[in-house]
């Protein structure tokens, strides 16, 4: 938690990525902000790859 981190999960039109401080990770969601303040909540089930990145 705290860290950034880069995602890539599956979409139906194929991946969507997303960048940001990883908030939690709980009943398998991932919750990262995105620097524009948004919250992205993630299926851990549909990720591709992930990994922290430095910030």
């Amino acid at each position: 938690m705290g860290k950034r981190v880069t995602t890539r999960r599956r979409v139906p039109e194929g991946f969507r990525d997303a960048v940001g401080l990883l908030e939690f990770w709980r009943d398998g969601v991932l919750g990262v902000r995105k620097r524009d303040g948004s919250l992205v909540e993630i299926p851990q089930d549909t990720l591709a790859a992930a990994k922290v990145v430095p910030g």
